[in-house]
């Protein structure tokens, strides 16, 4: 056994602290992301400014690497998590204690300002800064506080209890405030109906949450001989020398073959989703008149935020199965297949406008199966490409495309929505779908057969 095992093993168990590290990296991120779509759909606000007012608050995750060297050279990973974790708690109680509150015929008739949010959207920002800012330090944390056995170990571990995030945030969270809107609370003096109170009470339930795990970790989380500053390490490694790695590696990625198709095909293969992705909850809770579903927000949180996650979970599985088996090249037109077709469900559901649950259910597992399914392509290309000496920045550069490919469809979605209505715009997606079609076809020409394959 080498030194770092040995140091290693006198930590505290990793399941004490790397499941909860990585639920509580996924709250926030779903808090920001996707309660807020759902809150702000529920308070009555437009799809146009609900969607470009949400999707800018994914620019931290977009933005994350430029400040990424910080993290690296100042303070250590531990510090950077139990602070971050301190400024989110804060912010979540401080969302749960200034959310205005619309009146009830203003919501109804779907007319909310978004600017009486304009505080809330602050609070909403500095929470996503200081989410991207805790990946940055929980991912670098997990490396240095495990053995390379180890790390090995958990990594199933850690991407599991991230998706039961996914599911507390997505689905729990969203069916507490369906329960408080549809029943009230009258031991707290909350009639039903009252929409704001309920996220009002929702928020204050992360809040809750998320406290209660930021304390565990504040004593909990083990201390690293190996999480340090790099500023003063003998490599040389200042911030200075971080920040030209960073530039450097920028430049080196632009300079790669076939670098312009690659980012065609980071930012349109997954157009058809970018679309949608902004107006599935807006869909399912809107009156059959405006042309949604009217399902409940509790029916909602259970549907999508719960049986969605797992389709989504088990297309994720499958698909890397599959990839593994026969390489990313064979695998990837069956992936884009996958990835688009499945939208179908959607305009299904908006000329019929099923009432029947389990229908809708369905119809809803299939495209995240899909999804998730036909993702794995697009995560192993990211990798493919950027394989070479700058591996780990280039793919860093890559997730920043990802992020990109998904916020410049959301800033227009609830628009073209609002103008052609909900069939039209499920239409106006399939036919995103031969953009994906499109950069398959030139990107299949240039993967290598064997990449992928075990």
């Amino acid at each position: 056994m080498d030194t770092k095992e040995t140091t290693v093993a006198s930590f505290r168990n990793p399941w004490w602290w790397v499941p909860t590290l990585y639920f509580a990296q996924g709250i926030p991120y779903f808090v920001v992301n996707n309660i807020s779509v759902m809150m702000f759909t529920k308070m009555g606000v437009p799809n146009g400014d609900m969607s470009f007012f949400t999707t800018l608050l994914y620019f931290p995750w977009f933005l994350k690497g430029v400040w990424s060297p910080i993290v690296d050279v100042v303070k250590t990973k531990r510090w950077w998590i139990i602070t971050m974790q301190i400024l989110m708690t804060a912010a979540m109680v401080l969302l749960t204690l200034t959310l205005p509150h619309p009146d009830p015929g203003t919501i109804a008739s779907e007319s909310t300002s978004i600017s009486i949010f304009t505080f809330t959207l602050v609070v909403f920002i500095i929470t996503a800064f200081a989410s991207a800012t805790h990946d940055i330090a929980a991912d670098g944390f997990y490396m240095l506080a495990h053995s390379p056995s180890s790390q090995a170990a958990f990594i199933g571990i850690r991407s599991v209890f991230y998706r039961v995030a996914s599911v507390f945030g997505q689905g729990v969270l969203v069916a507490i405030a369906g329960l408080i809107e549809s029943n009230g609370l009258p031991f707290l003096g909350i009639e039903k109906g009252n929409i704001p109170m309920s996220w009002q009470v929702t928020l204050g339930v992360a809040a809750v949450v998320f406290g209660l795990i930021t304390l565990y970790h504040t004593f909990g989380l083990p201390h690293s001989p190996e999480d340090k500053p790099r500023i003063s390490s003998e490599e040389g490694n200042t911030m200075s020398n971080n920040l030209n790695e960073l530039v450097n590696s920028f430049k080196t990625f632009f300079m790669k073959p076939g670098c312009l198709l690659a980012i065609a095909f980071m930012l349109l293969y997954r157009l058809p989703e970018g679309f949608l992705i902004k107006l599935c909850q807006p869909f399912l809770v809107h009156k059959l008149e405006a042309g949604g579903l009217g399902l409940s927000t509790e029916l909602v949180g259970t549907v999508y935020g719960v049986f969605g996650v797992i389709a989504l979970l088990l297309g994720g599985i499958l698909g890397g199965l599959y990839s593994s088996r026969v390489g990313l090249k064979k695998s990837l037109w069956v992936m884009a297949v996958f990835m688009t077709l499945p939208c179908l469900t959607f305009v299904y559901l908006a000329m019929a406008q099923p009432s029947n649950v389990v229908i809708i259910t369905i119809a809803l597992c299939i495209e995240q199966f899909g999804y998730g399914f036909g993702f794995t392509a697009y995560m192993l290309y990211m990798m493919y490409f950027s394989e070479g000496e700058f591996k780990t920045s280039h793919y860093a550069v890559c997730t920043a495309f990802m992020a990109l490919s998904m916020m410049l469809p959301g800033f227009v979605a609830g628009y073209i929505q609002e103008a052609i209505g909900y069939v039209w715009f499920f239409w106006m997606v399939m036919v995103c779908c031969f953009a994906t079609f499109v950069v398959t076809y030139f990107v299949d020409k240039r993967i290598d057969p064997n990449y992928g394959r075990k």
